[in-house]
């Protein structure tokens, strides 16, 4: 009987061991055959480290409850006592419902599991052979094999063995069965069995010793008559025997089905005969056997039957598969039907295709398969039938880059751990990852991921199918490949049509242009030309890898076509490995790139230079354009060497961002988005600080000589105050000035509007750069009051007549040009207005939501989409830019952190003085970043400002892969930004509106 408040106080601790449905699991442990173990912290400490602790606990009540009588105290006993029993016997029940039902049906075959002797850690052939030596009919042998299967299941869940282990297991296994098959049949055909000689050749996993939990077994039959008997009559005798066997394997019984027993490898396939004798084999091979047919050769292996015969048929093929890359059209030929193997999945399952889908286990194996043939013949280490196997082959023999394999062999074993838990759950033969949240989550905890099981799984996952295919591609399209196969002289050059597939399949839109492309530059017998050969096979790869390979292709002929005659430009892609490698990812990222390249093509010299890319000082940047504006005899000039130094600077940023948010093969991208963010917006904003210094320099000394009437600074405001500016932002700024002594004080406005006009003019200058913009809008009065004040003005403006919404944009106020004393003054002038004492009183902050509530309703444009606008949509820059800054207004005036102009510094702030969570904290700061990341994203794609996604389908994927989105996924990208923003909207609703 339950006491009051048991049932609780069970039910919050079924809830931490990881049970989703505690009320039905307290329900089980109440049954009575768990009566002597149900208050055992162990059992239940246990439970909880299985897969899925509610499927464990009610196959282990099943299986308790189906105990023989007298037998069930043996079972809890062991239970509780033994650990590695303990571990095997959960770890599968909460794995496995198949094999649990298997266990209720056959209650004692949960004592195969205490046994824990070395022969039980790693059996081999001989005990699987010894497990099924009494089965002596179909049915017997389906639960011998199950029984073998639960031993393979518990050491596979509890970690005894790895996934190359487990997948040797179950092909030694298959063999095993195979055997006791054909021994059945022979025993029920015994005048049959004496008429011929039968050898059974395992194909496929099964003959690469890499076999699934359930996955069809493929064979070909070899068959031969015994002496003095006919020929046909014996391989109809062998035919009958075969035939048998794979029934005994593959037909629905009382106790299930093994596997199928597949025969269509055979010469012919399905229209072929099921045995043939081995001159007929050799025969077809030599004669009429398609390329597919030698590389699924590459796995075979003599399993069963005649073992003389089955030995002379792998001798006999051996040399015949080695000899396949020497066929007409090998290459091609292999990657049409990888590509017909892709074209057959269903559309609503490829992405959820484990084997056969994009970055699936089949291209690994494709790749390995395809690189033994071109090598394998004249390298007998590559003979393997293990993937990993030849993986690890390929890698010690050079023929593939040891950090290639190395990610190729960890994508592989997670790949196909995966498919061996999504297996092993209903002994079902399937590649699909699951849909449902539960199954997601049972095969998260069985692959070790407790945390965040589904979070983590799908991560890891897309993270390893995106190594797989990047790998892949780069491998088995590679046009060096044909090379080797054709090796004969003259014929090392792609024909046209082969070229145009590779080009296709890795994504480039416009073969044809494609090629001429490459043409262009790989053509004749120049050194120039030699060069580019020897890059563009890696380059193709690196552009393939973008979201528009074409895009890049043709920038980077553009970029060698205008350095192509200068000594150090191939010379810096061939033997500096970086800078190909940033060339590409550059080319093939958007427009604004390879359009500032294009204008200052000598500033590729930054991508191959290790500190090329680190961002310039600002101290660094104005010294170096106000050298450039004083060499200057005309303002324009000078503007003009300003802007240089300015298409260089963003170039470098935009290279930076680019090359951090794709990472390079030797360098992961950026994880930390903030820091980008940060980075890219202090180098834009000190870019721009020095240009305007420069603009500010020439167009006093066009003027005025060396000495202005006035002294003059320039503050800059909003983005520019904060060091937030992204690549399409205006500068925001205020202008202030006071007298020289003994100048008149109309005089100095005169003088300083002129100043004020001339930079205008210089920066406005037609030019093919982007635009810089300088904006005074944020002035006192806005448009309506005076473009520049005296310190005085300012001082007396504010004192008598400023609002709410002007504190609050000199929240971001910063001196960036001019003079230094001027410019400190102002900061101090208006520190009390942003940094009120006391903070802001009702009145103020109901003004500051009046104001962001009309913005809201009157400023977003017509049709945008509110969820997806990153500066004015929901959960976008101006909610959380608003927020933090009227945690500014209010308390800055006791909490120095908080007096900053940059958003992310002052949000940290306020969270270390405790205004706000730290989950708030952080998910206010994640929609910031990523919102930013965006509008740098559109800008870089586009090669012009957006506040939104594009809508172009190629521009929104480029987007996407900024961001770090894997092909095919901005659906995924959408849900991820409005689920973010969403989130930080609602802290926005808390904090700022008071919700």
């Amino acid at each position: 009987m339950t006491v009051p408040g048991r049932r609780s106080s069970t039910f919050i601790r079924l809830l931490r061991s990881g049970f989703t449905d505690p009320s039905a699991a307290a329900r089980l442990l109440d049954a009575e055959a768990l009566a002597a173990v149900r208050a055992d912290p162990v059992l239940l400490d246990a439970l909880g480290a299985t897969a899925d602790p509610d499927l464990a606990l009610l196959g282990l009540v099943r299986l308790a409850e189906a105990q023989p009588s007298g037998e069930l105290p043996g079972l809890l006993d062991t239970l509780v006592s033994a650990k590695p029993l303990r571990d095997r016997l959960l770890g599968v029940l909460g794995a496995s419902e198949a094999l649990g039902d298997h266990l209720a049906r056959h209650p004692r075959d949960w004592l195969t599991l205490v046994t824990y002797e070395a022969a039980d850690l790693h059996p081999g052939l001989p005990e699987f052979e010894r497990g099924l030596a009494d089965a002596h009919d179909p049915v017997a042998l389906r639960v011998a094999y199950r029984r073998c299967l639960l031993s393979i299941a518990a050491r596979d869940v509890c970690g005894t063995i790895d996934v190359a282990e487990t997948a040797a297991e179950l092909a030694d296994l298959a063999t095993a069965t195979l055997r006791a098959a054909l021994r059945i049949a022979s025993a029920a055909a015994p005048e049959d069995a004496a008429q011929c000689r039968l050898a059974v050749i395992a194909m496929g996993k099964c003959g690469g010793n890499e076999l699934n939990y359930v996955s069809d077994v493929d064979v070909i039959f070899v068959g031969e008559a015994v002496n003095g008997t006919d020929e046909g009559k014996g391989i109809q005798a062998a035919t009958r025997l075969a035939s048998h066997l794979m029934r005994i394997c593959s037909e629905t019984t009382v106790e299930g089905t093994i596997w199928p027993v597949d025969a269509n490898l055979r010469p012919e396939g399905r229209n072929g005969p099921l045995v043939r004798t081995l001159a007929s084999h050799i025969a077809y091979y030599q004669r009429w056997a398609k390329t597919w047919e030698f590389q699924a050769l590459l796995k075979a292996r003599a399993v069963a039957g005649d073992p003389d015969l089955g030995g002379q048929y792998i001798d006999a093929i051996t040399p015949l598969v080695w000899q396949a890359a020497e066929r007409e059209n090998f290459v091609p030929d292999v990657q049409k039907m990888r590509r017909r193997v892709v074209d057959n999945i269903p559309a609503a399952q490829v992405d959820r295709e484990l084997k056969l889908g994009p970055g699936g286990l089949r291209d690994v194996e494709f790749a390995v398969q395809l690189l033994q043939l071109v090598h394998g013949r004249s390298d007998a280490t590559l003979h393997s039938g293990t993937t990993l196997d030849a993986l690890h082959a390929l890698a010690a023999g050079g023929y593939v880059g040891r950090a290639d394999a190395a990610q190729l062999h960890d994508a592989y074993r997670f790949l196909r751990a995966m498919e061996h838990r999504i297996q092993l759950y209903r002994l079902r033969r399937t590649h699909l990852v699951p849909e449902d949240e539960s199954d997601l989550r049972r095969l998260g905890r069985s692959m070790g991921l407790r945390t965040e099981p589904v979070a983590e799984l799908n991560k890891a996952w897309r993270r390893h199918a995106s190594v797989v295919r990047r790998l892949h591609e780069k491998l088995f399209y590679r046009p060096l490949l044909d090379a080797v196969a054709q090796l004969t002289p003259g014929e090392t050059r792609l024909s046209p049509r082969a070229a145009g597939q590779r080009l296709e399949a890795l994504g480039y839109a416009d073969p044809a242009s494609a090629l001429r492309h490459l043409e262009a530059l790989a053509s004749g017998v120049t050194r120039k030309a030699a060069i580019q050969r020897t890059l563009l096979p890696v380059m193709l790869g690196w552009f393939a890898d973008s979201a528009d390979p074409d895009a890049g292709l043709l920038n980077f002929r553009k970029v060698s076509d205008a350095l192509g005659k200068t000594p150090w430009y191939l010379r810096l892609l061939r033997d500096e490995g970086a800078a190909a490698e940033n060339l590409a990812r550059v080319l093939s990222a958007g427009r604004l790139a390879p359009d500032l390249l294009m204008r200052a093509p000598e500033a590729v010299a930054l991508l191959g230079d290790p500190e090329g890319l680190q961002p310039r000082s600002h101290e660094a940047l104005e010294q170096e354009v106000l050298a450039a504006v004083g060499r200057a005899d005309t303002p324009e000039a000078a503007v003009a060497a300003a802007r240089g130094v300015r298409r260089r600077e963003l170039f470098r940023t935009t290279a930076a961002d680019i090359i951090g948010s794709y990472g390079t093969e030797d360098n992961p991208a950026e994880e930390d988005h903030g820091a980008l963010v940060d980075r890219v917006g202090g180098a834009v904003s000190d870019l721009t600080a020095a240009t305007v210094a420069g603009a500010l320099r020439a167009a006093v000394h066009s003027h005025y000589g060396d000495t202005l009437p006035t002294r003059f600074a320039v503050i800059g405001v909003g983005r520019f105050g904060g060091h937030e500016l992204g690549y399409g932002s205006d500068a925001d700024v205020l202008f202030v000035h006071e007298p020289r002594e003994g100048v008149d004080e109309q005089e100095a406005a005169k003088a300083a509007q002129t100043v004020i006009a001339e930079m205008r003019r210089l920066l406005q200058l037609p030019t093919t750069d982007p635009p810089l913009l300088i904006d005074a809008d944020l002035r006192p009065e806005g448009r309506s009051g005076p473009l520049v004040r005296t310190l005085a003005s300012y001082a007396a403006y504010y004192r008598r007549w400023s609002l709410t919404w002007e504190s609050q944009a000199l929240l971001r106020a910063e001196p960036v040009a001019g003079d230094a004393d001027i410019g400190a003054r102002f900061i101090e002038l208006i520190d009390p207005l942003r940094y009120p004492m006391e903070g802001l009183g009702e009145d103020a902050v109901r003004e500051i939501r009046r104001l962001k509530a009309r913005m809201e309703s009157e400023r977003l444009p017509r049709g945008a989409d509110p969820t997806l606008h990153t500066k004015l949509g929901r959960g976008g820059l101006s909610d959380v830019e608003w927020t933090v800054q009227l945690i500014q207004m209010q308390h800055a005036w006791v909490e120095p952190g908080l007096r900053t102009t940059r958003t992310r510094q002052a949000l940290a702030a306020a969270h270390a003085a405790g205004l706000i969570p730290t989950d708030e904290a952080q998910i206010l700061d994640e929609a910031w970043v990523l919102a930013t990341r965006v509008r740098n994203a559109v800008m870089l794609v586009r090669g012009r400002a957006g506040d939104t996604f594009p809508s172009e389908a190629r521009e929104l994927a480029a987007v996407g892969r900024y961001l770090g989105y894997a092909e095919g996924t901005v659906g995924e990208m959408l849900d991820d930004y409005r689920r973010i923003t969403r989130r930080a909207r609602a802290v926005v609703d808390e904090l700022f509106y008071g919700a």
